[in-house]
């Protein structure tokens, strides 16, 4: 918790308006709000609120790292679609727990890498379009939420973002979009769409096409940093492999710097 917190007081620091916790998609967090992933018998598992509780710690100590003008959101999932896993329902719940702790945003995604909806690859009849997979739970969570939602996955075109917004999400998120357009946005303003998509992988394993895909997605990411153009036709594979080699080099490093710090410590 203390690491979140020191976070996000140096983004504050370094400029930023505001930070998002990543609290879907399988990660650590999505793990304890999920019933099937976290068997804990102690006050960090069980019930939902039990379940809960890291994330919602996690909020307080940032809220308290950071000033009252300083953005707080969270990327939550609108279910996990999976068998005993995180529900809409319980979405629902832990957007309520969230609203009195000071939080300004919710973002609505879904699944993991074991059920990568998040993707565009359909794991439910919830999941079906190409676009805003996840519309339709958002249109039912929007219903009660206390908090502004925002809704994320397969937005590409203009009429989609508008068909969300239409039905009450208050911010549309974009992400591969923007990494084969950066100008979208602009494109919309001058009733322009984008001429480029990045179409689902279907390989049989859905955890490794997930990785794959998402490792093509900061591909995009890394060349536009460097202000180069994107290349929609990267092979994933190959994406995978050098993404591989970077985690790696950045683990070594990571580790490196631990030691260091580990002496100065203890001297």
């Amino acid at each position: 918790m203390t690491r979140f917190a020191i976070t996000a007081h140096l983004a504050e620091k370094a400029g930023f308006d505001g930070v998002e916790i990543h609290a879907a998609h399988g990660y650590l967090l999505s793990q304890f709000l999920s019933p099937l992933v976290n068997k804990r018998t102690d006050q960090w598992g069980g019930s939902l609120r039990n379940r809960a509780r890291l994330l919602l710690d996690i909020v307080r100590a940032i809220r308290i790292a950071v000033s009252p003008a300083f953005a707080v959101a969270v990327k939550l999932n609108s279910a996990d679609f999976q068998r005993g896993g995180f529900e809409a329902d319980d979405a629902r719940q832990v957007i309520e727990m969230l609203e009195p702790l000071g939080v300004d945003l919710v973002e609505l995604s879904g699944g993991s890498y074991e059920s990568p909806a998040m993707t565009g690859r359909p794991a439910d009849d919830r999941t079906q379009a190409r676009e805003a997979y996840f519309l339709d739970l958002a249109k039912d969570l929007v219903k009660t939420s206390p908090l502004p939602l925002m809704l994320t996955g397969g937005i590409n075109r203009r009429v989609t973002a508008e068909r969300v917004l239409y039905n009450g999400v208050a911010l549309v998120g974009m992400g591969t979009a923007l990494t084969l357009t950066p100008d979208l946005p602009r494109r919309w303003w001058d009733h322009r769409e984008a001429d480029r998509t990045m179409e689902p992988l279907t390989w049989s394993d859905k955890a490794l096409a997930a990785t794959a895909g998402m490792a093509r997605v900061r591909h995009q990411m890394r060349r536009l940093a460097r202000g180069r153009n994107t290349r929609p036709d990267t092979s994933p594979l190959l994406a995978l492999i050098s993404e591989r080699r970077k985690q790696r080099s950045a683990l070594r490093s990571y580790r490196a710097w631990l030691a260091a710090t580990g002496k100065t410590r203890a001297n």
